[in-house]
């Protein structure tokens, strides 16, 4: 099921956009649906990344090494 949304940019970005989408040969309905679902999963991943941060650090795993060897 597909979702229809009117979004509204400022002009230098419509104009970006639309440059890209011309040099790229893609749509900008394309180009916007990547981007938010990539701008989606870069939140989600830094949000899960803080959160393992902290509780690694609670139990003393703080460097590339800790890791490693905690899962050794």
């Amino acid at each position: 099921m597909r979702s229809v949304m009117s979004v509204s940019f400022p002009e230098q970005i419509s104009h970006e956009l639309e440059s890209f989408a011309v040099e790229t040969g893609r749509s900008k309905s394309d180009i916007i649906k990547e981007s938010v679902a990539l701008y989606l999963w870069d939140v989600r991943f830094n949000s899960l990344k803080k959160s393992m941060t902290r509780r690694a650090k609670k139990v003393g795993i703080v460097t590339e090494e800790d890791v490693f060897k905690a899962l050794s």
